[in-house]
């Protein structure tokens, strides 16, 4: 009896052991798991910028995407152009198709200081995305581009369109909206006929207010300037590199704005479809001294 007692007591030991080992098991499955997912949500943080930058920011993003991978998402409209059809003219990117057309552009802000925009116009640039603004990095303010005013003047009067787009350093949904409404006071005297976009990127930086931003709040944030920026009557629009697309913004919930990519190729890979194409940071146009981002917004023919 005794014996039969030791040897039951032995297999309730075995048996307590392995319940424990099998618990600790789920507990580890259900940690790993949910730190991967909360790493691609509510708590991703948005890829640096390696350049850095002053507070008063640059408008170029730098596309660091050597492992960036896209992943199928269902409803997103996809990359609808045609590697064939794009063509040079005079160093200008352009692209041609039985549907589409694309017209030439850049995007200008205070760091190219003057610009003769009489010259950008004869060498066949048709649009300018111009910098209003944007708010500060470390102390959250926001400020006029002070070429602003001077480029937008005087691109109109050289029969360039324009839209313009806000430098973002949002925190969260208040933010934004208050940078939406920014630019809106700022263009009641101007009629535009290109975006409202919004440009958020990341400063490598300490003293970065946006250090702690995730993917969740940051596409939140871009929601909410276009919602503003639409309700003014403006076509919004969220400016952004395969990185950001990919991995940041939920573009899905996004889709019913403009998309404007940054990707430094001879032909744009982006897997989705979008409406702006940023393809060089590195142009040289008449009529502006050093380098300005090259641009191609694309138009239905019909």
């Amino acid at each position: 009896m005794n014996g039969k007692k030791r040897r039951n007591h032995g297999l309730t030991i075995c048996l307590v052991i392995l319940a424990l080992a099998l618990a600790g098991a789920i507990i580890w499955g259900v940690y790993t798991a949910a730190k991967t997912l909360l790493h691609y949500s509510d708590s991703a943080q948005i890829g640096t910028d390696e350049t850095e930058q002053a507070e008063v920011p640059g408008e170029s993003m730098a596309d660091s995407e050597e492992n960036v991978e896209a992943t199928e998402i269902e409803g997103l409209p996809k990359n609808r152009y045609e590697p064939a059809c794009f063509y040079e003219e005079d160093g200008i990117r352009r692209y041609e198709s039985d549907t589409l057309e694309g017209v030439p552009g850049i995007d200008v802000s205070s760091h190219q200081t003057d610009i003769d925009w009489a010259q950008v116009k004869e060498a066949g640039i048709e649009f300018a995305m111009i910098r209003l603004g944007y708010r500060g990095y470390a102390t959250g303010e926001l400020a006029l581009d002070e070429y602003f005013e001077r480029n937008i003047q005087e691109a109109q009067a050289a029969g360039i369109q324009v839209g313009v787009y806000f430098f973002s350093q949002a925190l969260n949904e208040e933010e934004a909206v208050e940078e939406a409404e920014y630019v809106i006071d700022w263009l009641e005297n101007y009629e535009i006929t290109y975006p409202v976009v919004f440009d958020w990127e990341e400063i490598d930086d300490p003293q970065a207010r946006t250090n702690e931003m995730n993917m969740l709040l940051l596409t939140s944030c871009a929601a909410a300037f276009c919602r503003t920026v639409e309700e003014a009557g403006y076509r919004a629009g969220i400016y952004f590199n395969q990185a950001y697309g990919y991995q940041q913004f939920n573009l899905l919930s996004l889709k019913d704005h403009i998309f404007w990519l940054a990707q430094y190729e001879e032909v744009p890979t982006f897997v989705y479809d979008f409406q702006m194409w940023q393809y060089s940071n590195s142009g040289s146009v008449p009529g502006i001294s050093g380098p300005v981002d090259l641009n191609i917004c694309f138009w239905n023919k019909s």
